[in-house]
């Protein structure tokens, strides 16, 4: 099973999945965890687990209705972010289901940490 990543490392409010990463690697070793840019074009398996930072949320919290995901206005490709580019997907019917495992900019990791291992325990296959 594959989980996509998605963080800037370079952004404190937008690296929590990033620095979660080795222990969830740990965690779950026959998970395949990848890093993606939402910025690139990238291949999905028809049924995708995510973890990504999502504004407006307290808590960790796991999505799995495009129509709750609010994109970001985009007037140029660098506003191209991870739920336009889900939502794009699915309209091309690339896409059919997507679980989304969302962490509060401002969560600590050692109170985001369980949260995820019990969501992607819960939602693995």
């Amino acid at each position: 099973m594959t989980v996509f990543v998605f963080g800037n490392p370079d952004l404190p409010f937008d690296s929590l999945p990033l620095r979660l990463l080795p222990a969830l690697k740990r965690e779950f070793p026959n998970v395949n965890f990848v890093v993606r840019d939402p910025n690139e074009d990238w291949e999905v398996p028809a049924e995708l687990i995510l973890i990504d930072t999502v504004e407006g949320i307290n808590k960790v919290s796991v999505l799995t209705d495009l129509d709750e995901v609010t994109t970001s206005p985009h007037l140029t490709l660098h506003d191209f972010d991870v739920g336009l580019h889900l939502k794009y997907l699915k309209k091309l019917g690339k896409l059919k289901q997507v679980t989304i495992i969302g962490l509060p900019p401002t969560l600590a990791e050692a109170e985001a940490l369980p949260a995820v291992v019990t969501n992607l325990r819960a939602n693995l296959p």
